[in-house]
C-alpha cells in the first residue's frame, strides 16, 4: 500500500510539473502572439522539446504565414485596382472629351462642310466609347461563374468571313486588306457561335488598331494564327498581353480598354481551347488552340 501510494505522489508531481511547463509555455505563445497583433513580424518560438508544443507552434507560425502573404496578396491587388480603375477612367474620359469638344466647335460654326466634319468625328469617338463599354460589360459576364457558353458544331472560316467583312471599313480607314489561308476551308470546332465570333472580331481589332498595318489569319492542324507587325516602341510582352488591362502603349492609345485580350483568353477556355501569344521579331503572333477532341472537317 505505501508503495502504491508513493508511485501515486510520483505521478501526481510530475503531473504537476509537466502542467506548469505547459502553462509556461502556452503563456509564451501568448506573449509573442500579443507582439504580433501588434504589428511585429516574428517568428513563434518554444523552449521545449515536446512534440506536441513544437506542432502547435509550426502550426501557428504557418497560419500566420498565410496571413501574412494572402494581406500582402490583397494590398498588391488593391494597388492593382487603383491603377486599372485609373486608367480606366482615362480611357472613358479620352473619347467622351474629345466628342464634347467637337460639338462644341460644331455649335460654333457657320460652315456646313466642317460642321458636318466636326459631328463625324463626334460620332467616331462615341462610337469607341461605346466599344469599350461593351467590352467592359462583356468582361463582366465571362468572368461570372454564372457565365455559361452553348457548344455545337461551327465551321470557322465563314464565321471569320463574316467578322472581316464587318470590319471592312476599318481595315480600308487602315489601308489593308487581311490574308487569310486555310487548311482546310471546311475546318470546324465545337465552340459558341457569339463567343467565337466574339474572339475573332476583338483579335482583328487589335491587330488594326495596334499593328503596323497587314494581318494574316492562317488554319493549320486544330489552331488559327493571327499574325501581324508591330510598329518600333510597342511591342508588347507576351507572357503579359492576356492580362487584364495590359497595354503596351504607356500613351494607352484610343479604341482600346485593355480588355480584349483578356475576353480571348478567357472564352477559349471556356470553349476547351487556349489561346497562345509570341513575339517574332516585330512579328505578333497570337494562336487560337481548339481541342483535338472538338476539331475536323465536315463530311458529307
Amino acid at each position: 500500500m505505501e508503495i502504491f501510494l508513493a508511485v501515486v505522489c510520483v505521478l501526481c508531481l510530475y503531473l504537476g510539473f509537466l502542467c506548469i511547463c505547459y502553462r509556461d509555455e502556452l503563456y509564451s505563445l501568448y506573449r509573442q502572439l500579443e507582439e504580433v497583433a501588434d504589428g511585429s513580424h516574428i517568428e513563434l518560438t518554444v523552449n521545449s522539446r515536446r512534440k506536441s508544443v513544437l506542432a502547435l507552434c509550426r502550426m501557428l507560425n504557418h497560419v500566420l504565414s498565410v496571413r501574412d502573404r494572402d494581406r500582402l496578396q490583397y494590398e498588391q491587388s488593391q494597388r492593382q485596382l487603383q491603377r486599372d480603375i485609373t486608367g480606366l477612367a482615362h480611357d472613358i474620359r479620352t473619347p467622351l472629351t474629345g466628342a464634347f469638344g467637337y460639338v462644341q466647335m460644331a455649335q460654333a460654326c457657320d460652315d456646313a462642310g466642317k460642321r458636318s466634319r466636326y459631328l463625324c468625328a463626334v460620332e467616331t469617338r462615341l462610337s469607341e466609347l461605346e466599344d469599350m463599354l461593351e467590352e467592359m460589360f462583356l468582361y463582366t459576364k465571362v468572368t461570372s461563374e454564372d457565365y455559361e457558353l452553348s457548344l455545337e458544331e461551327i465551321q470557322a472560316l465563314p464565321l471569320l468571313g463574316e467578322c472581316c467583312l464587318s470590319l471592312y471599313a476599318k481595315f480600308q480607314e487602315a489601308g489593308t486588306a487581311p490574308v487569310v489561308r486555310f487548311e482546310s476551308e471546311s475546318f470546324r470546332v465545337m465552340a459558341d457561335e457569339e463567343a467565337l465570333r466574339r474572339v475573332f472580331l476583338n483579335l482583328i481589332t487589335n491587330a488594326l488598331i495596334h499593328g503596323a498595318g497587314g494581318i494574316s489569319i492562317v488554319q493549320t492542324g486544330n489552331r488559327i494564327a493571327f499574325e501581324n507587325p508591330i510598329p518600333d516602341g510597342n511591342l508588347p510582352n507576351p507572357e503579359q498581353l492576356f492580362d487584364r488591362f495590359y497595354k503596351s502603349d504607356p500613351a494607352r492609345r484610343k479604341g482600346s480598354s485593355g480588355l480584349g485580350l483578356f475576353i480571348v483568353r478567357e472564352l477559349m477556355r471556356k470553349m476547351g481551347g487556349e489561346a497562345q501569344a509570341s513575339l517574332d521579331g516585330h512579328l505578333l503572333r497570337i494562336t487560337l488552340c481548339f481541342s483535338e477532341e472538338f476539331t475536323g472537317d465536315f463530311r458529307g
